[in-house]
């Protein structure tokens, strides 16, 4: 139970007569378990790679998924339980750290992004050491300025990494 719960477990006694002792066993366990969310890239959808174990938060490739809606919300459900484990967890003071490498996306996909964003920003509201990464090709001013307008408009102020081209 106690590797289950990831918490130790309590015990006491208390003998109440001479033929019978109270025992009482006290066992915390979060309703949060947080796991790590992964989603391999295909030619239309980006890579998901989000181990909150090893502090990785990772969205890169394409986006333009047959069912755009479909994709993201799963992905915009993993992050409101993230949410919800900071808010029950002691949170340390390392950085979390969002890249998003998108070589592509597309309008549809560029929504459920921004909604992924605005909730990014909500999280830093309450956990100041919590970033978004930009990754751009230095020749992409298209995708740099659609990171710009989504820091914009989610009101959160994005890191922009310019990638070399080789």
């Amino acid at each position: 139970m106690a590797i289950k719960s990831q918490n130790r477990i309590e015990y006491s006694y208390r003998k109440t007569d001479s033929s019978y002792t109270f025992v009482e066993v006290r066992i915390s366990i979060s309703n949060i378990i947080l796991r790590k969310f992964i989603i391999k890239q295909t030619s239309c959808s980006p890579k998901i790679n989000f181990d909150p174990d090893k502090n990785l938060f990772e969205i890169s490739g394409e986006s333009r998924p047959p069912d755009v809606p479909k994709f993201y919300e799963v992905i915009l459900k993993w992050l409101d339980e993230f949410s919800k484990h900071l808010d029950s967890s002691d949170i340390s003071t390392e950085l979390i750290r969002f890249d998003f490498n998108f070589e592509y996306f597309n309008s549809l996909s560029a929504k459920y992004i921004l909604d992924f964003c605005k909730k990014v920003a909500n999280i830093h509201s309450k956990w100041e050491n919590v970033i978004i990464r930009w990754h751009y090709d230095e020749d992409d001013t298209d995708m740099l300025e659609a990171g710009r307008e989504m820091s914009r408009i989610a009101k959160f102020p994005f890191e922009y990494v310019q990638k070399d081209i080789k």
